[in-house]
């Protein structure tokens, strides 16, 4: 019989036991089902990375006994959850003789209780090193509200506190989702742009997509790319799922004519933005290439201009008002971007800024005095582009959207970023997070990005995940996980080894799909996780509990070379025909991604291999489509004259679906065939560069995208008139 687990001799091993301890996996299943065992110096070496020493039997001892003990050297666990309606029995740690009491802080600064307690629990004594410790509990009533509470505990002259994270059971459904389903576009808004844009979609451009989807084709929401903060300056990194910071937006997007100031400005100062805005306005036909970076030397010191026209009193105000709530997190972002502007482009040189200077550091401090005004200027924008991607959501609410924009919120965040500079303390240093090998990449994947700490979450009430929930939610009406599994564990792969040398580590899943649902129940949104891949089915059974939707995509649904019939696919579940990461439809019809792939020498295969099993897909699909009556089989005869029919069929039998979320991505709807991203490239391919174009080639801008007759035609098909 196949082994599926660790023998006992492994598991008696020591250093086995202080990675389970610590919360990293020992081994791991693969997509193929194959049992993989973590080897020892990984194990160590990924331990070393959450601040555990390992390196030889005794430090594993002296590790394990701290391990041990922590969890009883406190009071009570720092992060507790409390499930709304139901009681909760929190555990306090204290001395045979003590008597524990606790009172409980609610988030608005009143006092909740008294509570109770119960000794239930303190019959088992645990022996420490130098004392025994027993157990009693303190309960938390069910009718605890919504929030992120303050419970406090003392035991005689100990006092310490816990943040008491307390969350609905799940999320609930939106009211038309219960019986039905709601339907709306995927845009990479970037690459659509109109023709008063900057060379790039903006946010003034997604107030408008936004607003005709909504009249003119009924959708009910946009799943647009992340838009989190990125660099200040050119170069600006195209992939917008490695950005600088999850807190904050990326301002390269601001509209500058949508600036109240704006309006104001002097002619001079205005007739100067027009003509910056002239330099790169021919970048909006070109159908080749995004240009950001000359899109952004052109924008930029037009907003400069705009930042140093007066604002009035209200207009300061709410400036003040927002760095005031934003914290000390804007600080370190404006910090961050002041060096970068100023010292250049953090790299991974031993004398590179970022790694010389903290936040803490006086030269730090001393260009901080030096540039105040440039320091004002970065903390303005991120206010701007905040101001315009709510002005976009409610312009989608005023416009009778049920959902609006469904944000993205990327795996983590650069290595070289603001978040990583100026909280160093909340990730792990020496690993970066990716994935195990599987079928699609042999080698695994690296995707450099530092994962956060799950202990200093713990320590810190998780505060740093909460505030990035609650800022995305902000500004949006629905957010999209990507790559979910990251709620359970992430792979994390030691620095210097291959990203098959690494190994899982757990977080508390509990705790961060309670904050999900915390956020999402108080902006009425939905939480749609990216759960694509290999996924056990514990993972999707409680993303399913907790009320998450997961991602049902045509070309996936399949098993040993057979597709489900979209009837039987998963109720909770946001349904497309494709993804950012395979070519659109147009384009896999006609085995884009074979040649795409073979040119960029990706297969592990022969090109002929790859395309035989591509036919093998495609076939497979598209009887199964001619089976369910959803296209016609005689279309198959000469698919390229009834590319628009098949791609309609395809979107007809995801209205089929029992799917409570649907969607269609625009470049399906002009019958764009070029790929957005191909995994595993760089700059070998031009990824998050592509402007949405049609069949031809040619431009197509936001101007009448909504009106162009196949775009009707598709939503009238998601509407379930066709």
């Amino acid at each position: 019989m196949e082994q599926r687990e660790e023998s006992k001799e492994r598991l008696a091993r020591p250093l086995i036991q202080l990675a389970k301890a610590k919360g990293v996996a020992t081994f791991y299943v693969g997509q193929q089902g194959e049992y993989v065992e973590i080897d020892d110096d990984v194990l160590v070496n990924v331990l070393a990375s959450l601040g555990v020493d390992a390196s030889d039997d005794d430090a594993i001892a002296a590790a394990l006994t701290q391990a041990n003990e922590s969890i009883y050297s406190r009071l009570v666990a720092p992060t507790l959850l409390h499930i709304v309606g139901h009681e909760s029995r929190i555990k306090v740690n204290h001395g045979v003789t003590d008597v524990p009491s606790a009172t409980l802080v609610l988030e608005d600064g009143t006092e909740y209780g008294p509570l109770e307690g119960d000794a239930g629990d303190g019959t088992m004594a645990k022996a420490l090193s130098d004392r025994f410790v027993v157990n009693s509990v303190i309960i938390i009533p069910a009718d605890v509200p919504l929030g992120y509470h303050t419970l406090q505990v003392k035991v005689g002259s100990r006092v310490e506190t816990a943040t008491l994270i307390c969350a609905p059971e799940k999320i609930e459904l939106l009211d038309p989702m219960k019986h039905g389903h709601l339907w709306g576009w995927m845009a990479q808004f970037y690459s659509t742009r109109s023709s008063q844009s900057w060379g790039v979609g903006d946010f003034g451009d997604l107030k408008t997509m936004l607003r005709e989807s909504k009249e003119k084709t009924g959708s009910d929401f946009v799943l647009i790319n992340p838009v989190h903060a990125g660099e200040p300056c050119t170069p600006l990194t195209p992939s917008p799922y490695l950005p600088i910071s999850r807190r904050f937006v990326n301002f390269t997007y601001i509209h500058p004519e949508s600036i109240p100031e704006f309006s104001e400005l002097p002619d001079e100062t205005k007739a100067q933005v027009e003509r910056l805005h002239d330099s790169v306005k021919l970048l909006n036909t070109d159908a080749d290439k995004i240009d950001r970076d000359e899109m952004w030397s052109a924008k930029m010191p037009a907003l400069w201009s705009i930042f140093k026209a007066s604002r009035t009193e209200e207009r300061q105000r709410a400036f003040d008002e927002y760095k005031k709530k934003a914290g000390e997190d804007l600080e370190g972002y404006a910090a961050w971007c002041l060096a970068y502007d100023k010292w250049g482009a953090p790299t991974d040189e031993a004398g590179s800024w970022v790694k010389v200077y903290n936040r803490k550091s006086p030269e730090i401090e001393q260009l901080r005095k030096q540039y105040p005004d440039t320091l004002e200027f970065y903390r303005w924008l991120e206010w701007i582009a905040e101001e315009q991607l709510a002005d976009a959501q409610q312009t989608a609410h005023d416009a009778g959207m049920r959902i609006g924009i469904m944000a993205d919120m990327a795996v983590g965040v650069h290595p070289y970023g603001s978040d990583v500079w100026w909280n160093p303390e909340r990730f792990a240093y020496g690993a970066t997070v990716g994935a195990p090998p599987d079928f699609y990449n042999q080698q695994g994947q690296n995707w450099s990005q530092p994962p956060l700490n799950p202990e200093y979450l713990a320590d810190t009430g998780y505060k740093a995940y909460r505030d990035i929930v609650a800022g995305m939610f902000a500004h949006a009406g629905a957010v999209r996980i990507d790559h979910a599994i990251g709620l359970f564990r992430l792979w994390w792969i030691p620095e210097g080894r291959s990203a098959k040398e690494g190994a899982y580590v757990y977080y508390d899943s509990d705790v961060m799909l309670g904050i999900l649902a915390l956020e999402a129940e108080r902006a009425h949104g939905v939480v749609v996780g990216e759960d694509l891949g290999v996924v056990p089915d514990y993972m999707a059974k409680e993303l399913a509990a907790h009320g998450l939707l997961g991602c049902a995509i045509e070309w996936f649904e399949q098993r040993d070379g057979k597709f489900r019939k979209p009837q039987d696919w998963r109720p909770l579940t946001l349904a497309s025909v494709t993804t950012h990461d395979i070519p659109p439809t147009a384009g896999y019809l006609r085995y884009v991604h074979v040649k795409l792939r073979s040119q960029l020498h990706l297969l592990t295969g022969s090109e002929e291999e790859f395309m035989a099993d591509a036919r093998r897909e495609h076939d497979a699909l598209l009887s199964m489509l001619a089976d369910g009556g959803w296209i016609r089989r005689e279309w198959l005869d000469d698919e390229d004259a009834h590319e628009q029919d098949l791609i309609e069929g395809m979107h007809r039998a995801l209205c089929a679906s029992p799917s409570k979320l649907l969607c269609a991505t625009i470049t399906d709807g002009v019958g764009e065939r070029r790929t957005q991203n191909q995994p595993g490239t760089n700059n070998e391919y031009p990824n998050w560069r592509i402007p949405l174009a049609d069949g031809e080639g040619a431009p197509v801008l936001l101007d009448d995208l909504f009106d162009r007759p196949r775009v009707q035609s598709l939503a009238a098909v998601m509407r379930g008139e066709k």
